[in-house]
């Protein structure tokens, strides 16, 4: 089926949107990617508090109680409450003038539900042609304006691997295009800071409450000389990397700990 949530009502059909709607024309908006299993949306308060945090760089409100509230009922709708779903929640600046963030009346909030592939064993990562910028505006933001992932992906495979890693203006490791990065090293796990760029990922979040981690800069030799990669998003969990522009690693003791230990159901 093909029902939708949006601000506060259940649509069977297709989501109409103004072609004039700034998150349409010029990427002004906002979404989440949340995991469910078996009909409830898993740490959706992660979610929906990195949601509303970055509603407010852009002075914006967000009914998060509602949306949260919404989700079960989307999934039950779509035929999805006995399964693995992928959710996703965005957010549009609505009719509005270029030179004002403001919302427009005609804004819209809205909630998709579709199913949800199994996580990969292992992915394959090359490093992006182009840097990540961590002093943008939009550094940390989960924002609509997307397109430049999407390029580092294409490159990706282009190249015959699954992601990109981005590195950024200093010469420091950010974050995948799709995930944050975490390396091990001498026994030691560390992942970028949030002042790298990268985003404040949910499942980053996550492991760094199951498992002592370091935040510190880190730089291209200490990822070639890693002794083991991973990637964390909150649909794929954590994902060994088996390759990086075409040093083969094998899957590491931390990864698989973490693979096993049922972090879909960590809190």
């Amino acid at each position: 089926m093909s029902w939708i949530w949006c601000n506060g009502d259940f649509l069977d059909g297709p989501l109409a949107i103004s072609p004039t709607d700034r998150g349409l024309t010029n990427g002004l908006g906002l979404f989440e990617t949340v995991l469910a299993l078996d009909g409830q949306p898993v740490a959706i308060d992660l979610h929906l508090a990195r949601m509303k945090a970055g509603a407010a760089r852009l002075r914006w409100s967000l009914e998060a109680e509602e949306i949260g509230d919404a989700i079960p009922s989307l999934l039950e709708r779509c035929g999805l409450a006995n399964q693995r779903a992928r959710v996703r929640i965005a957010m549009t600046a609505g009719v509005g003038d270029l030179r004002d963030l403001a919302r427009g009346v005609d804004s819209l909030t809205w909630i998709t539900a579709a199913a949800c592939p199994p996580p990969p064993e292992s992915v394959s990562l090359v490093t992006s042609s182009f840097p990540r910028n961590e002093r943008s505006p939009l550094a940390g933001l989960k924002c609509a304006s997307y397109a430049e992932n999407l390029i580092a992906l294409d490159q990706a495979r282009r190249a015959g691997a699954d992601e990109a890693v981005f590195f950024n203006t200093r010469g420091e490791l950010c974050e995948a295009t799709t995930a944050n990065v975490f390396l091990v090293k001498d026994g030691v796990t560390l992942t970028p800071p949030l002042a790298s760029g990268c985003l404040p990922g949910t499942m980053r979040e996550r492991v760094m409450c199951q498992i002592p981690v370091r935040e510190v800069a880190l730089e291209v030799h200490d990822v070639e000389t890693a002794d083991e990669l991973f990637l964390t998003s909150s649909t794929r969990g954590v994902v060994p990397v088996a390759a990086i522009d075409g040093r083969s690693l094998s899957p590491g003791p931390v990864a698989e700990q973490l693979r096993g230990s049922g972090w879909e159901r960590w809190k």
